[in-house]
């Protein structure tokens, strides 16, 4: 398995891939990823931001199985957010997440204190994995939030 930064040849399956994990737990609804107006440009997204970056995990056929990015979140400049952490059904339970998630966090820790994200109750999975690697929940979302249909919030000291 190959991890990499996105390229635009992967921004319509990485789009897929998120679309498709979140309407397996009904969560294709406003206020969530399936909506960003982004989705279909994460490229173009990712590089247009400072400190921000997303990386795709790609198998041994050369494609894109999942991806996590991180980016600044709101107007905090030590704060960044842990977004887009989908996987395709085939390759999950395997530890491919927590690796993009190593990346991931690894990139964070030289640019941002803190590491913020939003989840839903729904992705249980998603949860055990986000406190075995440091988070701890939150009581309710940071200010400048725009997935307002998320109802669990974590942040990381990454120091």
């Amino acid at each position: 398995m190959l991890i990499r930064e996105i390229e635009e040849k992967d921004n319509k399956i990485i789009e897929k891939i998120i679309k498709q994990s979140l309407e397996s737990f009904d969560l294709n609804i406003p206020g969530t990823a399936y909506f960003d107006p982004q989705l279909g440009s994460l490229y173009q997204y990712y590089k247009q931001h400072k400190n921000a970056k997303y990386w795709v995990a790609v198998n041994e056929e050369n494609k894109v199985v999942g991806g996590v990015g991180i980016a600044p979140f709101g107007k905090k400049v030590d704060v960044c957010e842990l977004q887009k952490l989908y996987i395709i059904p085939e390759y999950q339970g395997i530890g491919l997440s927590k690796q993009l998630m190593k990346i991931a966090l690894e990139y964070a820790k030289k640019h941002y204190a803190y590491c913020y994200l939003e989840t839903s109750k729904k992705l249980q999975t998603a949860n055990c994995l986000y406190v075995k690697l440091g988070f701890q929940q939150l009581e309710k979302a940071l200010d400048d939030t725009e997935h307002i249909a998320m109802d669990t919030w974590y942040i990381k000291d990454l120091s």
